[in-house]
C-alpha cells in the first residue's frame, strides 16, 4: 500500500501551477525525505527535551505544562528539519518520540528527586534502572494530569513534524 501523503496539511494550495509541474516538484520533494534521519533526530530531541523537562521540574519544584509543548515542538522541529518529510509516517514518528520525551522527563525528574533526597549520585541511580524499576517509578509518580501533558506533546510533535512547502517553492523546484 502506498504511503499516504500529508500534502493538504503541509502544502499551501497552488493557484496557477501546471499540474505536471506540481507533480514533478512533489516527486522531487518526496525523494529528499529521510525517515531514518528523522527518527534519529527525533530521538535525540526527545532525550534533550526529557533532560530539559527534568531539570526545569527539579529546579522549580513544579511540573510546568508548557514543557510538554516545548518537547513536542523540539521533536517536531528536529524531525521536520532532518527528515524533510511530507508523509504521515514523519508525524507518527514525531508523535511517538514526543511521548517518549515527556515520559522520560517525568522519569528523570523522579530519579533526580530520589538522588537529591537520598544524597546519591544521579548517574549511579540511572545505571541501576531496569524495566521493572522504571515501571514501578512511573506508576508511583503517575498523575492523571500527565495524560494531558502527554497528549499536548504528541499533538505538537505531530503538528510540527512536516516540511512546509509554498507555491513559490514548488515553482522553483518544478
Amino acid at each position: 500500500m502506498a504511503e499516504e501523503s500529508q500534502t493538504p496539511q503541509s502544502l499551501s494550495t497552488p493557484g496557477n501551477i501546471d499540474p505536471l509541474i506540481l507533480q514533478a516538484a512533489l516527486q522531487r520533494l518526496k525523494a529528499e525525505q529521510n525517515l531514518v534521519l528523522a527518527a534519529v533526530a527525533g530521538g535525540a530531541a526527545a532525550l534533550l527535551g526529557a533532560v530539559a523537562w527534568a531539570a526545569t521540574t527539579t529546579v522549580t519544584g513544579y511540573q510546568i505544562g508548557f514543557m510538554a509543548i516545548g518537547v513536542g515542538y523540539l521533536v517536531g522541529f528536529a524531525v521536520k528539519s532532518f527528515g524533510k518529510g511530507l508523509d504521515r509516517s514523519f508525524g507518527i514518528i514525531s508523535a511517538g518520540w514526543s511521548l517518549v520525551g515527556c515520559a522520560g522527563g517525568n522519569l528523570l525528574t523522579v530519579v533526580a528527586l530520589v538522588s537529591e533526597q537520598q544524597n546519591l549520585p544521579l548517574l549511579e541511580l540511572l545505571d541501576k534502572l531496569d524495566g521493572e524499576i522504571i515501571v514501578a517509578l512511573m506508576r508511583a509518580s503517575f498523575n492523571p494530569m500527565d495524560l494531558v501533558f502527554y497528549a499536548i506533546a504528541v499533538y505538537e510533535g505531530y503538528r510540527f513534524s512536516f516540511r512546509q512547502v509554498t507555491e513559490t517553492d514548488l515553482i522553483k523546484i518544478g
